[in-house]
């Protein structure tokens, strides 16, 4: 059996994150899904974990430090430039997402306004994702 695919998705915003759990739970048992409210909490969440997820999903704009910072901090971070980041947002904006691969984001997932659709872009990025992953990944880490 392979083990669930783990996804840390990183958004302020309850009523989204609230949302993207519920659209994930459609993927239960083949889907792990943690939540961090902040890019501090995410950073520090990765950095004690032993065994890294599969993809980070990101949100943009957030109070504090924002995905584009927190982006940076990962790939700056030798253990953790390695994971796959999705950049998660509202914003459709050229200079948004020219900033993101800049920074070398995996890719770059504008929110769809309806339930139905932003369903449908979740299914497919799971989907996508799940058969990118190789089997020794993430490896195990030992400190």
């Amino acid at each position: 059996m392979t083990r669930p695919f783990h996804v840390l998705l990183v958004d302020d915003n309850p009523a989204d994150l609230l949302l993207a759990q519920e659209v994930f739970a459609e993927h239960s048992g083949e889907l792990q899904i943690e939540t961090c409210r902040s890019g501090p909490e995410a950073l520090a969440t990765l950095r004690q974990h032993t065994e890294l997820p599969d993809v980070v999903m990101l949100d943009v704009n957030m109070p504090g430090m924002s995905g584009f910072e927190v982006l940076e901090a990962l790939k700056e971070d030798a253990r953790l430039r390695c994971i796959p980041v999705v950049m998660l947002s509202t914003s459709s904006q050229p200079g948004d997402i020219e900033r993101a691969y800049t920074l070398h984001a995996s890719s770059y997932m504008v929110k769809s306004g309806s339930f139905q659709a932003f369903l449908e872009q979740v299914d497919a990025f799971v989907g996508f994702w799940r058969q990118s992953r190789t089997i020794n990944w993430p490896k195990r880490l030992h400190r």
